[in-house]
């Protein structure tokens, strides 16, 4: 039995990890990949404050090292479900359970498929939602990336560390990226923008050699070619394993006060999971850290 239970270890899941163990409560992560969950894929990081710059797979691994000193217990899993009500929560994995007083969910979202043809059938053969993963495999080559806001901007300046050229497709007319990041896509001489397009059918031969890309304004259709497409329209919650449950929002979020608790007692939600307008490691930290006091102080109630 342990006092709280967090699902998830990205940086909200270790931080509130780090914040719990340092209370004295047992606490154990449970997690399906490796620690630093979205930061592992992101190869510089400009914004946490501290740091200047630091490479993701280094933050996680440092806030992951520091979790486990404070005593955080580790557990690889896929959680099937949680079993919310009653003061005992029960966390359903594939291959046992985990009982714990609370609950902290901070299981992070992944990114969202485009929905067009070709993509599912190319994904992994050209496609990709992961730059900093796959970006040396398109040395040379032209790539193209589908999105405008932070994570997609950022991506394709990365991507011209090994691409020849980089288009970047974006349904509006204007970028959502932060400012600084635009200026540094704008000055990039191997970036080039292709405004108000959309893509309807991603195309290859056994691997992708272009998309089939849709002018929004005049209808008018042509093929891009590239090596590569890399796709950066949003994220969805990771929710699956709580389907149909009052915590959610109709869009899978889960529903928090400005404490990270939910609606039932004992269980508080952190992070990119939690129905919130700011997405950032900082801010996911800060979620963690905010949940796990509210969890000590629940505790200390029963």
């Amino acid at each position: 039995m342990y006092d709280v239970a967090i699902i998830g270890g990205g940086p909200a899941g270790l931080s509130a990890g780090i914040y719990a163990a340092r209370a004295n409560l047992k606490t154990v992560i449970i997690e399906r990949g490796l620690y630093g969950g979205q930061m592992q894929n992101t190869l510089d990081i400009e914004n946490y404050p501290g740091f200047e710059n630091i490479e993701g797979p280094e933050l996680s691994e440092r806030l992951y090292k520091q979790a486990l000193q404070v005593g955080v217990e580790w557990k690889y899993g896929n959680v099937q479900s949680i079993s919310l009500e009653g003061q005992t929560k029960v966390v359903k994995l594939e291959d046992g359970t985990v009982e714990a007083r609370s609950v902290i969910i901070a299981s992070g979202a992944s990114p969202r498929p485009l929905g067009v043809p070709g993509e599912a059938e190319f994904t992994g053969r050209g496609v990709s939602y992961c730059a900093t993963c796959d970006g040396a495999l398109y040395r040379g080559a032209e790539v193209i990336v589908i999105g405008g806001g932070d994570s997609a901007i950022k991506e394709a300046i990365l991507l011209t560390r090994f691409a020849s050229k980089v288009t970047v497709i974006h349904r509006r007319d204007a970028l959502r990226a932060t400012g600084i990041l635009q200026n540094r896509a704008f000055a990039n001489e191997k970036i080039t923008f292709m405004w108000d397009t959309v893509v309807d059918k991603i195309e290859g031969d056994g691997r992708v050699t272009g998309v089939l890309a849709r002018n929004v304004k005049d209808g008018s259709t042509q093929v891009v070619e590239a090596k590569g497409v890399f796709i950066y329209v949003g994220v969805d919650p990771v929710t699956d394993f709580l389907t149909g449950s009052e915590i959610l929002d109709e869009w899978g979020y889960i529903l928090t006060d400005e404490f990270m608790a939910t609606a039932v007692p004992g269980v508080y939600a952190a992070g990119d999971v939690r129905a919130a307008s700011l997405r950032q490691i900082v801010s996911a930290a800060a979620d963690g850290a905010e949940a796990a006091m509210k969890v000590y102080e629940y505790l200390e109630t029963l």
